[in-house]
């Protein structure tokens, strides 16, 4: 645990070595990525991963929490732990996360890692959505709300083929504060358009998507890819929208070989 900001923040961090952080996305915790703390916390790389606020282990704030607090957050726990320059990477809300930082603090990222993230702003329907679902998270709770969003988390395959996949999954989605995940949602429903951030990012980037992603279909990471200079796409089949978890040995392959470039 780490105090910064106010809060408490809970993170985990193997391996030693330049520093390659993971953020998580929405409605998860900092376990979704433990394959990758344990494969690259065995290389030269120092991995960190941490609860964002209102998740997990970390303090709940209610109310609403904008994607630069997240970030600001996230710089706030490098510095407790003398951390300056990073490899910053995260899945979908995480993916936002990481733009954000970046438009923050582009000086400390020497690259970016985009996962089954997109840029642009929401539809003035999905934005909608997003307030309404906060509202009944916090009316409601998150059970209901796992229930139905799994299947479109995971590719139902997967969920069929590994129990335990579709237990963690389910787990990190049911039992996430509820005032956390509405807070989020109405912060995440007010970001700012980062396509234009993207096209004048002067750092390498990996843009990775499931091909079966039911929330950011492969056009979103097209699009990515298209405004990042200097990126490199990759498609993972055979996985929705978690592939470092469906696939965890082709994203880690994916991953590790930009590693090797940056």
């Amino acid at each position: 645990m780490a105090s910064v900001r106010g809060i408490s923040i809970g993170y985990d961090e193997e391996g030693t070595g330049d520093a390659l952080v993971l953020v998580h996305g929405h409605p998860f915790n900092r376990s979704m990525w433990r394959p990758q703390l344990r494969r690259f916390g065995r290389s030269p790389w120092r991995v960190i991963a941490a609860d964002l606020r209102g998740y997990g282990e970390s303090t709940v704030v209610p109310g609403k929490t904008t994607l630069d607090v997240f970030a600001a957050d996230i710089a706030a726990l490098l510095d407790s732990l003398g951390v300056e320059r990073i490899v910053l990477g995260g899945l979908s809300m995480g993916g936002q996360i990481v733009m954000d930082f970046y438009r923050q603090f582009p000086d400390r990222v020497r690259a970016l890692v985009l996962a089954d993230t997109f840029a642009g702003l929401d539809t003035p329907q999905r934005r909608q959505l997003r307030l309404d679902t906060a509202d009944r998270l916090e009316r409601e709770g998150m059970a209901g709300y796992a229930d139905e969003e799994l299947p479109k988390m995971v590719w139902p395959p997967n969920l069929d083929a590994d129990p335990d996949l579709a237990e963690h999954v389910h787990r990190m989605m049911r039992t996430t504060p509820p005032a956390g995940a509405a807070a989020a949602l109405r912060g995440r429903a007010e970001r700012p358009d980062y396509v234009p951030l993207l096209g004048a990012a002067s750092v390498p980037a990996l843009v990775v998507v499931g091909r079966e992603d039911h929330y950011t279909p492969i056009p979103d990471a097209e699009l990515m890819h298209a405004h990042l200079p200097n990126s490199t796409l990759v498609i993972i089949d055979g996985a929705g929208h978690m592939p470092n978890l469906e696939r965890p040995e082709e994203f880690d392959d994916a991953l590790g070989t930009f590693l090797k470039t940056v």
